[in-house]
Parts: C-alpha cells; structure tokens; sequence
C-alpha cells in the first residue's frame, strides 16, 4: 500500500512538474516599446544648489529627494557606518522645529521622511500632496541647514543602530553581503556596508554635527522634484527657501577612487554554528552604470540568473530543487560595478549547488544565448524599466543615484533605448568578459564542517572569516 502511494504521488509530481504546451494560435509578440522616461528640467541656483526637477500633471502628489555626495564610502575611517547615524538622526531636531514637530508637519503634508545611506551618497525622500509640497519642501529645507542632532536623541538612534546590527548579523545573508564587500574591495572604502558595535558606541553629537557641517552643502547636493508641479512657481519656492543656504569653508566630502578591479578567487567562510542551510555569495566586478557594454551586460545577467526563468533559476531550482530563491544582479557605485549571485541551499547539496552555479556561470560565458533567450531577457528589463517608471518616487530615486553617479539626467531614458539594440554578440561579448567562474570571489556562510566537507573535492582555498 506504501509503496503504491509512493508510485502514484510520484507520478503526480512528475505530471505536475511538465510545464503544459502553450496554444499554437497565440499571436507573436508585438514590437518592444521602452518606455520613455520622462526629461529633467536642469536648473541651478547662484550658490551651486542643482535642482532636476520633472513636471507630470494629473496625479497630484510630488515625490521630493535630496541627495547628498558623500555616503558610506566617505565615512571617517574611525567611525565606520557613520552615515547610518547621519541619516537616522538629521530629522530629530532643527533650530527651530523639534522631532515631533518635522514628524507632524511632513504628515500632514501627506509624507513622511526615508533615509538612506548609500556608498556614494546620502538620499533623502518624501512622498507629498501636490497643494503640501510648499510646507514639505520649508521643512526639508530646515532640516538640510539647520539639523542640530539632540543628545538625547543621538543617544536613542545609537541604542536603536546597536540593536538593529545584532539582528542584522543573525542574518546569513547579512554576513555574505558584508564578507563579501570586503574580500572584493579589500580596504577600499567600498568595503564597509555597515556601522560596528565599536564606531556606534563611540560617535557623539559633536561627530555628527561635525559631519553634517561637512557634507550638507549646496554645491554637493540635488533637490529632485517629480510631480504635479508649476517649474517656474517650484524654482521661486527653493530659491526662497534654500537660495541663502552657503557651502562652509571646509572642504567637500572626499569621494573614493576607483578601486582596484581584480576579486581574489577562492572561498571565504563565515561560520554559522548549527546552520541548516549555506548561504552563498558569489561576486566579480563588472561595468559602470554609464559604461558601453553595461545594457548588454545587463541582458547577459538576465539569461544567467536576474529574472525568473533564467538558466540558474530554472536549473538549481526547478529542475534540481536546490533551493528556492536564486538570482543574480548587478550591484554599481560611481567607480565600479560588481555582479552579484546568491543562493540560499540545503548543507547537503552545497556542493552540489557550487558546481551547477559556477557551470552556469561558465556556459554564460561559453554558450550563445538563444533567440527566445534573448527576446525574453530584453522584454523583461524593458518592462520592469516601465514598471518602475510609472511611480514618481521610483523617477525620483533613481534620478538620484544618476546624479550621485556624475552622469546626465537623460542616461535614465537612453537605458531603454540601448536595452534594445543589444544582439547577442554584444552579450555573449560582455559574458566572455564578466561570468568566468575563475573570476568569482565566493563567499559561504553556514556550518563550517559541512562547508569544508562537501567543498573539499573542488580542491579551492578555502579562507575562514570573520568579516
């Protein structure tokens, strides 16, 4: 009887797993449109301020950021992660409004404040009411001069920043992501993701005034608008608010060179005692968001492993059952690019998963993509490209990280446009170049006896961290 469930479950499975013939009568796919972004009006105010500003009539909100230079990458060599403080504390407390009061007046505009520390850069966002967006913009504006960064609530962030970090590291994906940043950029400033124990407990109120004095100035920042706004109207209203605003005497964050592109090959182990599961992390550099080949790059990345239906997804996990969320992705800063692949497996097909990974890996760069490949790979990144573009808070954003990249408004529009030149030799070419397994740095974190064990037959240095 066993036996015969057993038989008649397998064959269900079996059945379930056949993907079912699509109807011969379907129509071909229509021609690939991008979709358009929409052009930045660039304007700049006597004391160096840039504005980007974006007009969309109808829907009548505004999605505000500022950007700032200098993030993580910036951070004093002491005091690593202090951007994380930075962004956590400039809206407790101005010369004038208190943390309650910056809360409730951006509420009742319709928002609220997100910040985020970035490596190149520090953003700052809110979503509000178009007929809100004069009282938003007077109190980003205090907030961008006039932060005071009360002890009292320094004190809480940095409880809060040292609770938050030890959840963190509870993380496996966590401890990949910040080994893996290390043994990439070694002691570039690129390699610090986060702030530790030690730089939290130390940072002070004077550390952030400090540091805000450094880096919060005109002629380092962008004021983003993208909405349903009057160009003229909005310019007079920042130029009201922000237009006295003066860069200080100090000198401009210092923003970090490029780093030296050559990923160490081998495995780095981060031992997680008692763990079910390792979590690995492979990663190589790759292009710069404005470099030639980064639109086919990005085509390659998505035939290997960034969209589902990709040759890793529909190997490690749909045939093999290996694990259950794959993917690739391609991570850049202003002076590099690095792509990424994760994957979360069972300890006993860890080396199992290693090897179709890096054979993946391989045959990107060593089998040309097929025509359907290649349909289905442009027509998924145009149509997420789209997708996002329809939030004005998504335009806003990424606009900022253009910016923070030092390249035009307009890169954002064009990257459709170049999504869909891309042939297959131009992705075969950008896969020869980056998807090498010899040239991946590979991070494991999990039990460090099954990782040396079911790594061993690959015969590649396996160095333990801490990182």
């Amino acid at each position: 009887m066993l036996m015969l469930l057993a038989l008649s479950i397998a064959v269900v499975s079996g059945a379930a797993e056949k993907t079912p013939p699509l109807p011969k009568d379907l129509p071909p796919y229509g021609p690939l449109a991008p979709f358009h972004a929409p052009k930045a009006e660039i304007k700049k105010l006597a004391n160096g301020l840039t504005l980007w500003l974006v007009p969309r009539p109808g829907f009548p909100k505004v999605a505000l950021v500022i950007a700032v230079r200098g993030g993580l990458a910036s951070d004093p060599a002491a005091r690593p992660g202090l951007s994380n403080l930075l962004v956590d504390t400039i809206d407790q407390g101005t010369r004038t409004r208190s943390a309650k009061q910056i809360a409730e007046e951006l509420q009742a505009a319709g928002g609220d404040l997100t910040g985020v520390p970035a490596a190149d850069y520090l953003l700052f966002a809110t979503d509000v009411l178009a007929s809100k967006a004069h009282a938003a913009l007077t109190v980003l504006a205090d907030i961008v001069q006039s932060a005071t960064f009360p002890a009292d609530e320094v004190a809480l962030a940095k409880r809060n920043a040292a609770d938050t970090l030890r959840a963190n590291e509870a993380s496996p994906a966590f401890l990949a992501r910040r080994a893996l940043a290390k043994e990439i950029f070694g002691s570039h400033p690129y390699s610090l993701i986060s702030p530790t124990q030690a730089s939290i407990t130390a940072t002070l109120p004077e550390d952030l005034r400090r540091e805000f004095a450094r880096r919060f100035r005109p002629d380092q920042t962008v004021l983003i608008a993208v909405g349903d706004f009057d160009s003229d109207a909005f310019v007079r209203t920042v130029e009201n608010l922000l237009g006295a605003w003066k860069a200080p005497a100090l000198p401009a964050a210092s923003l970090p060179p490029k780093p030296l592109a050559t990923s160490p090959h081998g495995v780095y182990l981060v031992g997680r005692p008692g763990s079910v599961q390792t979590t690995f992390m492979f990663g190589t550099f790759g292009p710069l968001r404005g470099a030639q080949d980064y639109a086919a790059t990005q085509v390659a990345n998505a035939i290997y492993g960034g969209m589902f239906g990709s040759r890793l997804i529909l190997n490690i996990r749909e045939d093999k059952g290996y694990t259950y969320s794959p993917g690739a992705s391609i991570q850049t800063y202003r002076e590099a690019g690095v792509m990424v692949t994760r994957a979360d497996v069972r300890n006993a097909v860890t080396g199992a998963s290693l090897n179709e990974i890096e054979y993946e890996l391989n045959r990107m760069a060593t089998t040309s993509p097929s025509e359907d490949e290649m349909t289905h790979a442009k027509r998924y990144l145009v149509g997420i490209q789209g997708f996002l573009f329809q939030s004005q808070g998504s335009v806003s954003r990424q606009l900022a990280a253009i910016w923070a990249m030092g390249l035009p408004s307009e890169e954002l529009g064009l990257e459709g446009e170049r999504l869909q030149k891309v042939t297959a030799a131009d992705a075969d070419q950008a896969a020869r170049k980056y998807f090498p397994a010899s040239r991946q740095t590979i991070v494991a974190v999990g039990e460090e006896k099954v990782v040396r064990e079911q790594l061993a037959p690959f015969e590649l240095a396996i160095h333990t961290t801490s990182h």
